[in-house]
């Protein structure tokens, strides 16, 4: 989701010449990368921890 809000954020700022807006758009972009990677790592523990 964050990621989604990133890229809109993103273009809107290239869209207006906004660099500011652009540059947090880019930065939601990586926080929603590392969230989302950070629920594929519990995902793995959980399918890890059930194996066993």
């Amino acid at each position: 989701m964050k990621r989604a809000a990133g890229k809109a954020k993103e273009a809107a700022g290239k869209a207006t010449g906004s660099s500011k807006a652009a540059v947090k758009g880019k930065a939601q972009q990586a926080k929603g990368e590392l969230q989302k990677g950070k629920g594929d790592a519990k995902e793995g523990a959980k399918k890890n921890k059930k194996k066993k």
